[in-house]
């Protein structure tokens, strides 16, 4: 595949590039053993503004059996942009890393830190794309199904930035993409208009819909949490106003869709109910070993 220089949205990424990825992920699943010395000699930064449980832990296990070197740094180094500025932050980084994982508030703070440094960042959340996400969830999809161009995806909730990143990979691979969302909380448009582009020349199928019942059929069904990691909605408001879009056994059957996916941490009883969490057609636990597997494919081609 053609060289990676960095990853800050899916749409730097044309079909083949994507799915050069995916195919390197599955390679480094079914035989870790070639890539252990992958990243030997090499360090990376290790960002974090967000608290993170699955990105922290995939990245740094992941980065260790490339052979490589991970320093953590989190909100305790001091903010970025409030003790010294961003830019700052990224030059300095760069005097001793050889890439920048960040997880952030901001896309606009991953670009800066992209010019000030020099070196690789990788997007492991912003405000507007969760790309690494994204690229296990496909890798989760291409292990059930094969090829992604047949697949139907539903997304079901807030059009948030795992919805973004969704939107964009399944524009590039072709898939067929049905996002469900209440009113006031789709998709940013410009977000949305750039899919749609990507879409028109992949012959992807792109649907918005404010209803459930727009998902029946699909190969799999996808939420996320209701109010996204730093969001300032009215907590009582989102729920009366979500209950509608949980994801249960009656509408798992209604629609008659086999897979659940989420991308954790799931609120049990809100946006999913345990019994779809834990049934033996969540694909939630492979999707979360998968973010290793795909996150050590984009590190790979970036030092290839």
């Amino acid at each position: 595949m053609s060289k990676l220089t960095q990853l800050l949205c899916l749409a730097e990424l044309d079909q083949k590039q994507l799915s050069d990825l995916l195919e390197l992920g599955l390679q480094i699943k079914q035989n870790p053993e070639q890539y252990s010395s992958a990243l030997k000699g090499k360090s990376i930064a290790l960002l974090f503004e967000k608290p993170s449980l699955r990105t922290r832990v995939s990245f740094d296990v992941g980065i260790n059996k490339l052979g490589g070197h991970s320093v953590y740094l989190d909100q305790q180094n001091g903010a970025m942009g409030v003790r010294e500025s961003v830019e700052d932050f990224g030059s300095n980084l760069a005097c001793w890393c050889d890439a920048i994982v960040a997880r952030v508030y901001s896309q606009k703070t991953l670009v800066q830190l992209a010019q000030s440094s020099k070196k690789p960042v990788i997007n492991a959340l912003s405000d507007l794309y969760h790309p690494c996400q994204a690229l296990a969830d496909l890798l989760t999809l291409k292990e059930h199904y094969g090829d992604l161009s047949k697949v139907h995806l539903a997304f079901v909730g807030d059009g948030n930035n795992v919805c973004h990143s969704l939107m964009l990979g399944a524009a590039i691979m072709g898939m067929t993409l049905t996002v469900v969302t209440p009113q006031g909380f789709g998709p940013d448009a410009h977000v949305l208009l750039r899919a749609q582009a990507i879409a028109e020349k992949s012959g992807a199928k792109l649907t918005l819909s404010q209803h459930v019942s727009a998902a029946a059929g699909a190969d799999a069904i996808y939420t996320d949490t209701w109010l996204s990691m730093g969001a300032k909605a009215d907590p009582k408001l989102v729920e009366n106003l979500f209950a509608p879009y949980q994801i249960n056994t009656a509408v798992m059957q209604r629609l008659a869709v086999k897979h659940f996916m989420h991308c954790l941490p799931a609120h049990r009883g809100h946006e999913v109910t345990s019994e779809v969490l834990d049934s033996d057609n969540s694909l939630v636990l492979q999707q979360a070993e998968n973010r290793m597997h795909a996150q050590n494919a984009v590190l790979v081609s970036l030092f290839s």
